[in-house]
């Protein structure tokens, strides 16, 4: 049985520490990067099962990802290749 957790008082985000992770994209508070949840997703894995491999992730994080991507990669960032960006 999954239990029910509340919206966090502090919404998560992405962000990129030098001390953490040598800067690479993560949702904050955690060391889980981005693009790591980025591939989950266009892998069509879903939320639970996410939660299931990253239990410390907040439970907003996915979508924090989802808004890191739109911005980051574009519109189109589920359906890119791998560590590809938005087209200049």
């Amino acid at each position: 049985m999954v239990a029910l957790r509340k919206p966090p008082a502090i919404p998560a985000e992405v962000v990129s520490d030098p001390s953490v992770m040598s800067g690479e994209p993560v949702v904050r508070g955690t060391r889980v990067p981005a693009e790591t949840l980025v591939a989950y997703l266009r892998a069509g894995r879903t939320s639970a099962e996410i939660f299931e491999d990253y239990p410390t992730l907040p439970i907003d994080g996915v979508e924090a990802v989802v808004r890191w991507a739109e911005q980051t990669l574009g519109a189109d960032w589920r359906t890119l290749p791998p560590s590809v960006g938005p087209v200049p």
